[in-house]
C-alpha cells in the first residue's frame, strides 16, 4: 500500500476518516432509533383506535348480524381521523361467509397476508374469556408505500376485522430525517477537515521551522538558531536542536581552527625547507659529478644521498602543491591544447616512448592547464610503469553523449591489477596498502594530486581493474574548463613540473602506495641520470 507523501495529508485524512466514521454511526443510530419509534408511535396509535372502535360498535350488532349490519359498522369504524379502511368478514354463521369492505378501491381481503389470517384465527392459549383473541399487524410494501395492515376477531363467534392503515406520512418524514442527518454528517466531515488543516499547521509549522532549520544546518549556516516558543515538546525539541546546533558549530569550528593550523603548518614547514634544500641539491650534484672520483667505499653512500635528496625535494614540493589545493589558492593558466600532442609530449619529456602505446588522433582541442594536465598525465602513466604491466596504452576519445562535452582519457596496463579492498583508496594521501610496506618510492601524493587537478578543471579520475586483468585510470575533463586565468604573478609563484629526468623537482610520477606486483618485463620509469648509470631495470 502506498502512504501518503504528505504528514499534513495524513493528518487531514485521518480526521476525515474518523469524523466520517463517527458521524455516520451517530447518524446511522440516530435514524434507526427515531424510525423504530415514528413507526411503533404510528402503529399503536391506528391499531389501539381500531381496538377501541371496534370495541364501540360490535356492541350494537345484533344476534345475527346480515351483511347490512357489517357494512353499517364497517363505514362506522372507517368514519376515524386515522384514516385507516376496513374489512370485516363474517365466516361464522351458517349462511355464506360475508365479507364487507368500507373502500374497495383501496383495501381487500385478497391484500392480507396469508400468515396474518391464519394468526388471526387462533385462539389465545390464556383462555381469557374478556380477550380471547389476539390482534396481530403486519408491515407490507404495496406498489411502492408502506402500509400496517392489523387484524383480529371481534367477538366470540363474531366477524373477523382487518384494517389498512398508510405509513407514507411517516415514510416521508424519515425520509427527511435522513436527508438532515446526511447533511450534518457532511458539515460534520468538512468542519473536521477544516479543523484538521489548523490542527495540522498550528502542528506542523514548529516542524517545518525545525526542517527549514536543519536544511540551513546541512548546507553550512551553523549559526542556525531557532526561536523556543511555549513549553510543550516542540519547544523542548526546538531547544535540542539549538543546543546541538551550538555544539556543532563549536565542534566545526574547533576543527576548522585546527585543520588551518595544521595547513599553515605544513605550507610554512615546506616553505622553509626549500631554502635548506635548494642548498643540499647543488651541494649534492657537485657530490653526484664526483663520484667517479671519489673512493669505491664511499660512492654507492654519495649515491644513496643523492636519490635521497632528490625524493625529499619531491616530496616538499607535492606538499606545497596539496597546501594550495586545500587552501583553495590553486590557479589554473588556460589554454587551447590539442591532447595528442600533450600526452605524446609528456611521454617523450620522461623518456617512455618505448613503454607506451598512443592511441589518440590530433585535432581533439580541449581549453585545460597544459602545466596540469602533464602533472595529471605524468601520474597515472608512471603508476602503470611502476606497478603494472608493459606496455602501458594510453588512449584519448570523446564523450558528446546525452550532452556532454567531454575529454575521455584512459591509461591501462598489463598488470595483475588493483586488490578490490585496496581500490577505493588509490587517491587517498599517503595511503599505504599494508603497514609491511610503510616506505615506497614515491611520496604517496601523486594520485591525490593529479584527482585535485582534475577536479579543479571540473572533471573526475576513477580507478577500475580491467575484465582481462590490468589496472584502468580514467580520466574526464570538460572540453572547456571554464576558469579565468591566473595573473602572470600567480604564474611565476605555481609550482613547476619539470620532466621527471632523475634531477627534476616537479610533481611528477608517484604511485608508490598503489600495490601491484611488478612484472620482469616492465620498462623503466626513470631516465638516465647523469652520472652515466644507465636505465633503471627490474
Amino acid at each position: 500500500m502506498r502512504k501518503l507523501p504528505s504528514l499534513r495529508l495524513r493528518l487531514v485524512t485521518v480526521f476525515a476518516l474518523v469524523a466520517l466514521v463517527a458521524a455516520v454511526s451517530v447518524s446511522g443510530i440516530a435514524y434507526w432509533l427515531t424510525r423504530d419509534a415514528v413507526l411503533t408511535r404510528a402503529q399503536n396509535a391506528a391499531l389501539n383506535d381500531f381496538r377501541k372502535s371496534l370495541g364501540d360498535h360490535a356492541g350494537a350488532l345484533p344476534e345475527n348480524a346480515t351483511c347490512d349490519d357489517l357494512r353499517g359498522m364497517a363505514a362506522a369504524v372507517a368514519n376515524n381521523t386515522m384514516n385507516y379502511q376496513v374489512v370485516l368478514v363474517d365466516d361464522q354463521s351458517e349462511g355464506p361467509i360475508c365479507t364487507v369492505e368500507s373502500d374497495p378501491t383501496v383495501f381487500k381481503l385478497d391484500m392480507v397476508p396469508t400468515a396474518l389470517i391464519e394468526a388471526v384465527h387462533e385462539r389465545r392459549d390464556d383462555d381469557t374469556p374478556d380477550a380471547p383473541y389476539h390482534l396481530y399487524w403486519q408491515r407490507v410494501s404495496l406498489d411502492g408505500d408502506p402500509y400496517l395492515i392489523g387484524g383480529t376477531r371481534v367477538l366470540e363467534g363474531g366477524p373477523t376485522a382487518y384494517t389498512l392503515t398508510s405509513l407514507a406520512p411517516e415514510r416521508d418524514d424519515l425520509n427527511s430525517l435522513a436527508w438532515s442527518l446526511g447533511f450534518a454528517t457532511a458539515l460534520a466531515v468538512i468542519g473536521s477537515v477544516l479543523l484538521a488543516q489548523a490542527a495540522a499547521t498550528m502542528v506542523l509549522r514548529p516542524v517545518q521551522r525545525l526542517s527549514d532549520a536543519a536544511q540551513r544546518l546541512g548546507e553550512g549556516r551553523l549559526d542556525t538558531r531557532l526561536e523556543v516558543r511555549g513549553a510543550d515538546e516542540l519547544a523542548h525539541l526546538t531547544r535540542t536542536f539549538n543546543s546541538a546546533a551550538e555544539s556543532l558549530e563549536r565542534q566545526v569550528r574547533d576543527l576548522s581552527n585546527r585543520e588551518a593550523a595544521s595547513r599553515r603548518f605544513v605550507a610554512d614547514m615546506s616553505h622553509e625547507l626549500r631554502t635548506p634544500m635548494t642548498a643540499i641539491t647543488a651541494m649534492t650534484e657537485v657530490l653526484e659529478e664526483e663520484v667517479d672520483s671519489l673512493d669505491p667505499m664511499i660512492a654507492p653512500a654519495v649515491q644513496l644521498v643523492v636519490s635521497e635528496t632528490r625524493r625529499l625535494n619531491d616530496l616538499v614540493e607535492n606538499l606545497m602543491e596539496v597546501t594550495r589545493f586545500d587552501a583553495r589558492t590553486a590557479q589554473m593558466v588556460l589554454d587551447d591544447v590539442d591532447i595528442a600532442d600533450q600526452v605524446t609530449a609528456c611521454i617523450d619529456a620522461r623518456a617512455w616512448l618505448d613503454a607506451v602505446e598512443v592511441a589518440a588522433e590530433r585535432g581533439v582541442i580541449a581549453r585545460l592547464d597544459p602545466r596540469r594536465l602533464d602533472v595529471i598525465l605524468a601520474n597515472l602513466i608512471g603508476n602503470a610503469l611502476k606497478h603494472g604491466g608493459s606496455p602501458v596504452r594510453v588512449t584519448v576519445t570523446e564523450d558528446t553523449r546525452d550532452g556532454r562535452d567531454e575529454v575521455v582519457l584512459e591509461v591501462a596496463d598489463r598488470g595483475p591489477g588493483i586488490p578490490e579492498d585496496v581500490l577505493p583508496h588509490v587517491f587517498d594521501r599517503f595511503y599505504k596498502a599494508s603497514a609491511s610496506r610503510p616506505r615506497s618510492d614515491g611520496s604517496g601524493l601523486g594520485l591525490s594530486i593529479a584527482l585535485e587537478n582534475a577536479h579543479l578543471h571540473g572533471g573526475e579520475i576513477s580507478a577500475r581493474n580491467a575484465p582481462g586483468g590490468g589496472a584502468v585510470f580514467t580520466l574526464r575533463l570538460p572540453r572547456d574548463a571554464g576558469q579565468p586565468g591566473e595573473t602572470e604573478a600567480d604564474a611565476e609563484c605555481a609550482t613547476e613540473v619539470e620532466p621527471d629526468t632523475g634531477t627534476g623537482t616537479g610533481t611528477g610520477t608517484d604511485a608508490g602506495d598503489v600495490p601491484r606486483q611488478r612484472t620482469a618485463t616492465e620498462p623503466p620509469t626513470t631516465a638516465p641520470a647523469p652520472g652515466g648509470e644507465g636505465k633503471e631495470t627490474r
